[in-house]
């Protein structure tokens, strides 16, 4: 297993990228493993990050004509013009050219991963990015599966191939550093907006 020392491999707003995998409107309806709501919330939080760190960020669908839907709204409304990549059945997505093309292209070895499923989209993105050589984290509370089960082999086949495990404001904060970067007011507001909505109670406290 890869050991992943935090000094080492700290994610930056320079080295990383997002990869949104099949956020779709019908695998949505399927989580159960967490709040679909909260999925919806992460993944928008997701979306306005890359904008706000200015972090090249790819989105991907499968069967997006049938029944897995088109990308949901909470992050297409985010980034109305980052191209979606629509794989053609390939159901790891590195294994689509255009896909694995476009991650090389943006010169980041650190990658940010959510997707739906868990244990398919995500888990296949995620594995097959660290035998790549990226450095890996995936966001599991931006992600969902079927069931508590399928979550939890899930973490445990990722973990075992270096892939370590975050959460959307592990990530973000990870990202952000310090709350005197010219970002902390934007993430600040965004925890408030969609990903700690209890926040806006303590930033008005504050005030």
């Amino acid at each position: 297993m890869t050991t992943q020392h935090y000094p080492n491999t700290r994610f930056t707003p320079e080295n990383s990228a997002i990869l949104l995998v099949d956020h779709q409107t019908g695998l949505l309806l399927g989580v159960k493993d967490l709040d679909q709501d909260m999925v919806r919330r992460n993944a928008a939080t997701l979306a306005r990050t890359a904008k706000m760190f200015n972090l090249p960020v790819i989105l991907t669908t499968s069967a997006e004509d049938g029944p897995n839907g088109p990308l949901i709204p909470q992050i297409t409304n985010e980034l109305p013009d980052v191209k979606v990549i629509q794989r053609t059945g390939e159901i790891d997505a590195f294994d689509y050219p255009e896909f694995a093309d476009a991650v090389e292209a943006t010169g980041r070895k650190n990658l940010i991963i959510a997707g739906i499923s868990t244990d398919v989209c995500l888990t296949f993105a995620a594995l097959s990015a660290v035998a790549r050589g990226y450095n890996v984290h995936a966001l599991i509370d931006a992600s969902g599966t079927w069931n508590d089960a399928a979550q939890a082999t899930s973490i445990a086949r990722m973990s075992a191939a270096g892939v370590t495990m975050n959460s959307t404001v592990g990530i973000t904060a990870e990202l952000q550093r310090d709350w005197k970067n010219p970002t902390g007011e934007q993430l600040a507001g965004l925890y408030a907006d969609l990903a700690i909505p209890f926040y806006q109670t303590l930033i008005a406290l504050r005030s």
